[in-house]
């Protein structure tokens, strides 16, 4: 217990999960979102910009394996380097890390919702699961809504 939950008594301690639990309706079925403590939020934002590297590298595989075949014909357009191609003038190997961002940034937003079942946890989803839930446009939509949910913005907040 935590010191300013011993101050506010046991009634608070019963209901202070409650109160991290916001909802939204998307497509005509309310979500419950759990609302991080700022470490958990920290925490979330270091796994999203930081992809792990085996990640990307499989990423930027899949994304790349279909231009290796132009590897002879280098020109303006498809530029190689020891480590990258260039695809006029954008970095495959930043598209990768890019993509994995986004897939981090959708999984860990997912985590945040809360099973119908409080015995089922999201904890161990991928997003590989995710994938096959939902197309990337339900995906997003998901992602934005959780992020007004957990953050509101401070127009919202002052109610204006």
């Amino acid at each position: 217990m935590t010191k300013l939950a011993s101050i506010l008594g046991s009634t608070y301690e019963q209901k202070r999960i409650e109160i991290r639990i916001r909802k939204f309706e998307l497509g005509g079925h309310t979500f419950k979102v759990r609302v991080p403590l700022v470490s958990e939020s920290d925490e979330i934002y270091s796994r999203i910009i930081e992809p792990p590297p085996e990640k990307i590298d499989a990423i930027y595989i899949a994304m790349t394996s279909s231009l290796n075949k132009f590897k002879d014909q280098a020109s303006e357009e498809f530029q190689f380097t020891e480590t990258d191609i260039i695809v006029s003038g954008r970095s495959m190997r930043e598209a990768a890390k890019n993509k994995a961002m986004t897939e981090a940034r959708i999984t860990e937003y997912i985590r945040l919702l809360c099973a119908e079942d409080p015995a089922n946890s999201l904890a161990e989803i991928n997003y590989e699961d995710i994938e096959a839930e939902w197309p990337l446009s339900v995906q997003l939509a998901l992602v934005e809504r959780i992020g007004e949910v957990i953050s509101p913005t401070y127009k919202e907040a002052r109610g204006n």
